[in-house]
């Protein structure tokens, strides 16, 4: 009974995280030229604090990092647009809510696939050949 309670104990202490996607219909949202919106995804993580111990702790890079954008690059997107991200405070008076209480932070975004081919780096040189290297010839002086 005993080993029941503390394996309970362990798995509430822990913490936990959860990443909630919805699949967005391409011509109801805009997301922005050359982007094709796939899904909006909201990933949610929360620890548990003991005696100011975080069991184990939470930050906005288990948030954004490990839940949101993995799981954007789980479907198949090349990025996450529109990235709103908070996180409970860690120092000043928050700093008291670790005693015995818990942190937590949430990120959300819309996964994107890139639909234009990425800009010429050269599309401003024109149709001219390029200057040649070295230096300027001078200009021919009357005689």
């Amino acid at each position: 009974m005993l080993a029941r309670a503390l394996a309970l104990a362990l798995l509430v202490a822990a913490g936990c995280s959860h990443v909630s996607t919805v699949r967005l219909q391409e011509e109801a949202v805009e997301v922005g030229p050359g982007l094709r919106p796939l899904a909006a995804i909201q990933a949610n993580a929360i620890s548990a604090y003991f005696l100011f111990i975080p069991m184990p702790g939470v930050d906005l890079d288990k948030a954004v990092n490990q839940l949101l954008v993995v799981a954007a690059k789980t479907m198949g997107a090349d990025k996450v647009v529109l990235l709103d991200f908070d996180a409970t405070p860690d120092g000043g008076i928050w700093g008291w809510r670790k005693l015995i209480g818990w942190r937590s932070a949430r990120a959300i975004g819309i996964a994107v696939q890139v639909t234009t081919p990425a800009a010429d780096p050269h599309a401003d040189d024109g149709p001219e050949p390029p200057a040649p290297a070295g230096p300027a010839p001078k200009p021919a002086t009357p005689p």
